[in-house]
């Protein structure tokens, strides 16, 4: 099975919603993924400092070092993820040294763990082919359609050596052959 990218904002709503109802943490994986087309791998160990000062103020940007690349990653935290890390970290009483996906068992959640919980959601909302990769994978395939078409940009964001990979990493090839089948229809 390849993992797709979710392509309807309404299942994206629905699944954030679900999610947000049944484990708010899961809900800001979700949103955090989407948010910022970091691998899973690169999302949960993070902790409360990677993202605000002492002081409570946002930082401009995250800073990241791949685990798959072991390259710098810095990237613009946006207001909708600010917005839902302000409730979260509120609500959950987070210090700095804290992870933001913490596991009942010490230290951060898993990726099986994090699949299983979203993969969950994902079928109950009708959403095919989803892995933990689908976040990172919409924001690419969204980034691309709003930028117009910006293969360049998201192509260097993902590290890809040409275009053709991105475009079928996130899904637009796809999409296009798909296209195709609805052209001819006897």
């Amino acid at each position: 099975m390849t993992v797709e990218p979710i392509r309807s904002k309404g299942k994206i709503t629905k699944m954030y919603n679900y999610l947000k109802a049944k484990d708010d943490k899961y809900a800001l994986l979700f949103k955090f993924g989407l948010n910022t087309g970091l691998r899973i791998s690169d999302i949960l160990p993070l902790k409360t400092s990677n993202l605000v000062f002492q002081n409570g103020n946002y930082r401009e940007y995250l800073i990241v070092k791949e685990k798959k690349t072991s390259k710098e990653k810095k990237i613009k935290i946006n207001d909708a993820l600010k917005k839902e890390l302000s409730e979260y970290m509120r609500i959950h009483n987070l210090k700095s040294d804290d992870y933001l996906f913490p596991s009942k068992k010490g230290g951060h959640i898993g990726r099986v763990q994090s699949y299983r919980f979203l993969k969950e959601a994902a079928d109950l909302m009708g959403i095919e082919n989803f892995g933990t990769h689908s976040l990172r994978k919409t924001w690419g395939y969204w980034t691309y359609k709003l930028s117009k078409y910006n293969i360049g940009l998201i192509m260097d964001t993902f590290n890809h050596s040409n275009q053709q990979i991105t475009l079928r990493y996130i899904g637009i090839n796809q999409d296009q052959k798909d296209g195709l089948y609805t052209l001819v229809q006897f």
